[in-house]
């Protein structure tokens, strides 16, 4: 009976204690993330950090039907919502995924749509307001309003917009104007615009003037038709100097000056015919070479390779750190530099496949300005770019390229369709822009975080809107001796000031996705910033 009792006690303590430790078990945080977006008439960018997909849509696209077929989430993620099918986005659409925690992500469309207004003897460019539907050109004092020819019109989406009136039957401009436009996403409803022609006392002038290191970029306004051009000269002499090059469109003109001396005045002056504009003052930029840019600088730390010299402040980074697990070095120093170098190094980049007790990873060889985190498993996290105001034009260097067949394929990116035995590619490119890390997942100091076991999300995009240049290489064949190659950056706008540089160098243009060749191995040697 003591034995039984004893028994009851012991399974009622032992439910007590279960049913304590069934009340306090913590579920594990695993987040849920929208991993892919694909459907019609759009292109997706997906931010893990703010946790939003943004579609930008085509003109064509219909933003209250738009057609989602494919969504990718996080493995065991349930979605609140229907997220394939057809939507309406004129309004943002809110999300949960789950498993063990809530995660609201946004849904949300842009729709960039090409506007334009111009007429013959048009001044300087078309203001066009779009939240007041508005667009107003100019046109010389004395003009006849009567009698205006239109040469362009375009207000909604291409190919899916009709207008009342026509273009054609716009001539007379005496007062405000007004046209109706319709389109699928109106549903019937029409959009009304307002269009002004009005007249103006400015014959030219400068609209803006932006001075770099050793060029200026130029833009005026004058009357369509007339001779317009640009002179400039040093603060302090007198003679001005006549700009080349001067390119004109409707009454427009915009040219480049070039050779300019770094941390300069200069004044600008624009012309149309006999008339001048009022004088511009602008002082050119500084300078800034890039650092370590020969790649003599090296150090090893705990038998890490890293391209920096000895108890020096780190610029550039590489996948070394990475390779360590396996006890391997994919970017280093070596004593075989381009013709007439004044250094006794180059980098030598060496894609491989790295392994360790039977676990193995592809790794591109790589060089880049940044920071390389931590390694993640065999996977690694990486943020890119320094600190850096100025504005070079281009970047200028020597390479060498051995490259391989494709032998090793993780991911890919999407649209890219590579098969074992495909050529690999080599890649550089620069970068400069001004990229926030609470949105690209960095630091202040290297603001772009790429992590490669979301490399879909994280990969770098070159068309990001912080992106203000940007200028890129591929190597598609082998170089077999070193050669000079010269990287022209293209910037989106002469006037933003980037806040970070990037710059990048890979044997295997796809390492970030663990695809390449094993046998791909890249030189660099004596890379510099180019002003002018």
């Amino acid at each position: 009976m003591d034995k039984l009792r004893h028994m009851v006690l012991a399974l009622v303590a032992l439910l007590a204690f279960g049913s304590c430790i069934d009340n306090t078990i913590p579920y594990p945080v695993e987040k849920m993330e929208i991993l892919d977006y694909e459907g019609e008439g759009f292109r997706a960018t997906i931010d893990p950090v703010t946790r939003t997909v943004t579609l930008t849509l085509e003109e064509a696209t219909d933003i209250t039907a738009v057609k989602v077929t494919r969504v990718e989430l996080t493995e065991h993620a349930t979605a609140s919502i229907p997220l394939t099918g057809t939507f309406d986005l004129r309004m943002p659409i809110e999300v949960t995924l789950s498993r063990y925690q809530d995660y609201r992500w946004t849904i949300q469309a842009v729709q960039p749509i090409e506007r334009y207004f111009t007429v013959e003897g048009q001044i300087g460019e078309t203001e066009i307001d779009t939240e007041s539907r508005t667009a107003t050109v100019y046109v010389a004092k004395g003009t006849d309003l009567g009698r205006i020819r239109v040469t362009s019109l375009k207000l909604g989406p291409a190919s899916v917009t009709t207008m009342t009136p026509s273009m054609e039957e716009l001539t007379s401009f005496g007062s405000v104007r007004y046209v109706y436009l319709q389109y699928p996403a109106l549903k019937g409803a029409q959009e009304r615009w307002q269009l002004y022609v009005l007249e103006t006392d400015v014959k030219v002038q400068i609209t803006a003037a932006d001075a770099w290191a050793k060029v200026a970029w130029l833009y005026g306004a004058a009357e369509e038709g007339t001779r317009v051009g640009f002179r400039y000269r040093k603060v302090g002499e007198e003679a001005w100097s006549e700009v080349p090059n001067v390119k004109q469109e409707g009454g427009t003109f915009s040219a480049c000056v070039k050779g300019l001396q770094e941390a300069s005045d200069y004044a600008f002056i624009a012309y149309s015919n006999e008339d001048l504009s009022p004088v511009v003052q602008r002082r050119t930029e500084t300078t800034r070479p890039l650092e370590n840019g020969g790649f003599e600088d090296w150090c090893v730390v705990k038998d890490i390779v890293y391209p920096y010299a000895e108890g020096g402040s780190p610029f550039w980074a590489s996948g070394n750190v990475g390779a360590s697990i396996a006890n391997a070095t994919v970017t280093e120093g070596v004593k075989d530099t381009r013709p007439g170098s004044s250094g006794k190094l180059s980098a030598r980049l060496t894609s491989i496949f790295a392994n360790v007790f039977g676990i193995g990873r592809f790794a591109a060889g790589n060089l880049y300005i940044g920071n390389y985190v931590r390694n993640d498993g065999t996977h690694g996290i990486i943020n890119f770019g320094r600190p850096f105001t100025a504005r070079p034009v281009a970047l200028r260097g020597w390479v060498k390229y051995e490259r391989g067949l494709i032998d090793y394929i993780t991911t890919q990116p999407p649209g890219v369709t590579l098969q074992k035995g495909d050529p690999d590619c080599g890649s550089l490119y620069i970068a400069l822009g001004d990229w926030d890390p609470a949105v690209y997942g960095g630091t202040a100091e290297s603001p772009v975080e790429v992590a490669t076991r979301r490399i879909a999300e994280t990969a770098f995009d070159k068309d990001a809107e912080a992106v203000i240049g940007y200028g890129e290489l591929l190597l598609t064949e082998s170089v077999n001796g070193w050669t000079e190659v010269t990287i022209p950056i293209d910037y989106r706008s002469t006037s933003r000031v980037p806040t970070h540089i990037l710059v990048t160098f890979a044997a295997s243009r796809y390492g970030d996705y663990f695809t390449g060749s094993s046998k791909s191995v890249l030189w660099v040697d004596d890379f510099e910033l180019i002003y002018e």
